[in-house]
């Protein structure tokens, strides 16, 4: 829908009825991305700030919109305050991350009030038509509104509104084309967020992704393996394959034998040292995916595998088309085949119509996983989205006691995983700096964050730290300087080759 506002303001608004559809029309490729002379210099002598809220889905976003103001013109700024351009690159799972986002855009309105800034809104909440509505009436000194499949648009939406001095609202309800070889600012110089894929199919109830992210498109192959190899040549050592659902990598193709347990047999062939990937649905996951993962190294045990409830009853409501019973096959099956496997998972309390017996349920599935963390959140309606129309019968408070009580179970669990790896030595990719002076921290193979005492140059370094302290969410430990000392003697034995 296109509508024109106060003379030159542009908007394409979304909605939901198109956002839900899906159509067999192929999917383009888009290559060689390029951004005109003419605007490669607008943001001369100016300063950005994305602000990044959610998945790492998003976070991957904002380091292509950062690449691409810095290919404007634009230099990244310290704080707020020394921005010429802020954009909110937005979530939309739950209503916190919501209120977060418009309490974010009440501050900003009160800083352009002192001086010249341009405000942007990005994300999946921008692909929302209900808050499209709300920005358009309410939120009108926000300047710019681009969705999930229009990033590559950027720079024309941002040069129309200095240009034209007016508010561009540019969202397409339906997903467009994959557009390879947009420029990329990576975060980090040692670990990178890949895109496998696209948007999701799966429509749980709950969940407005299906309709921010769109249907479910694959990259190539090719594509992938080349950006991993690239990575590797640039010295990077760990690489997130990322997606609203991995395990679903290629059944979009119209030859659909190529899937993500070839995707991840192929990636482990690079080179890379370590290979994640998320999020996991359940019903997707393969015995042969099980398999590969099983016999290479460099792919990590951690699996991050969301059950949301425990009860057969509440999951048929949700949409999740497994039951309880599978599902822990499946959890079986991982454990007895990935030895020290880091199994985390996301739940859901409160969902309309739990029951006491329902939330009894979820207990006994994490009583029976015993993950070693879990993502746990009190369930808020998404105005589009089936359970939105369901009556939301769970009293708050009840809700909140049903946080709390899975949070202790849940730390529990978390805390006697950790106890396990006392005096144990792990592989740790050092990450930067803690909290704490002096203290670095990082990841081990099995997603476990570990801090250790340690100088500023083993930042970006995979070394052996041996555990002495087990914590709920994290371990502490001390290097181990003689599994190191052979490491390295290894390394430089086999560059000589």
């Amino acid at each position: 829908m296109i509508k024109y506002l106060n003379g030159s303001d542009i908007m394409k608004t979304p909605n939901y009825i198109d956002a839900k559809k899906r159509n067999f029309e192929k999917v383009n490729i888009i290559r060689d991305f390029k951004i005109n002379d003419e605007l490669k210099n607008i943001g001369s002598n100016k300063k950005y700030l994305i602000k990044t809220y959610g998945c790492q889905m998003n976070e991957r976003d904002s380091e292509n919109i950062s690449a691409i103001l810095e290919n404007m013109g634009y230099k990244k700024a310290i704080d707020y305050n020394d921005a010429d351009l802020i954009i909110l690159n937005t979530c939309a799972i739950r209503e916190n991350a919501h209120n977060k986002v418009f309490g974010m855009l009440g501050r900003l309105k009160h800083m352009k009030e002192e001086r010249p800034l341009m405000i942007g809104l990005c994300g999946c909440m921008a692909q929302e038509e209900v808050v499209v509505n709300e920005i358009m009436k309410k939120y009108k000194y926000v300047d710019l509104v681009f969705g999930t499949h229009n990033i590559h648009e950027l720079p024309e939406i941002l040069n129309n509104a200095i240009k034209n001095n007016s508010r561009q609202i540019e969202v397409w309800s339906k997903e467009g084309d994959i557009v390879e070889d947009i420029p990329i600012k990576r975060e980090s110089k040692y670990k990178a967020w890949v895109n496998i894929m696209y948007g999701c199919d799966k429509f749980c109830t709950y969940c407005i992704v299906p309709y921010t992210r769109g249907k479910q498109r694959s990259r190539l192959k090719e594509d992938i393996i080349k950006e991993v190899e690239d990575l590797v040549k640039d010295g990077y050592k760990e690489v997130t394959l990322l997606g609203q659902n991995v395990n679903a990598y290629g059944k979009d193709f119209k030859d659909a034998k190529y899937n993500m347990a070839n995707l991840l047999e192929d990636v482990s062939k690079t080179k890379i040292e370590r290979i994640k990937f998320v999020t996991s649905h359940p019903w997707d996951f393969t015995d042969d995916m099980i398999k590969v993962i099983k016999e290479n190294e460099n792919i990590l045990p951690y699996i991050h595998l969301p059950v949301q409830s425990g009860s057969n009853r509440i999951l048929k409501l949700m949409g999740r088309k497994y039951t309880k019973e599978s599902y822990l096959d499946l959890v079986k099956k991982l454990k007895e085949n990935i030895p020290n496997i880091c199994l985390t998972t996301d739940i859901i309390v409160g969902f309309p119509n739990e029951t006491d017996e329902d939330f009894k349920e979820t207990l006994d599935i994490v009583n029976e996983c015993k993950y070693d963390l879990a993502y746990t959140f009190i369930y808020s309606p998404r105005v589009g989205t089936p359970a939105s129309n369901m009556k939301d019968d769970v009293p708050l408070k009840v809700k909140e006691e049903r946080l709390q009580i899975l949070n202790d179970l849940v730390n529990k669990y978390s805390k006697e995983s950790n106890e396990k790896l006392l005096n144990k030595t792990l592989s740790v990719l050092i990450d930067g700096k803690s909290d704490k002076e002096g203290i670095l921290s990082g990841y081990s193979r099995e997603n476990k964050l570990v801090n250790v005492k340690a100088d500023l140059n083993y930042i970006g370094k995979i070394v052996n730290v041996k555990i002495t302290d087990a914590k709920t969410w994290s371990l502490d430990g001390v290097l181990d300087e003689w599994w190191n000392n052979k490491r390295n003697k290894y390394i430089c034995k086999n560059n000589k080759r």
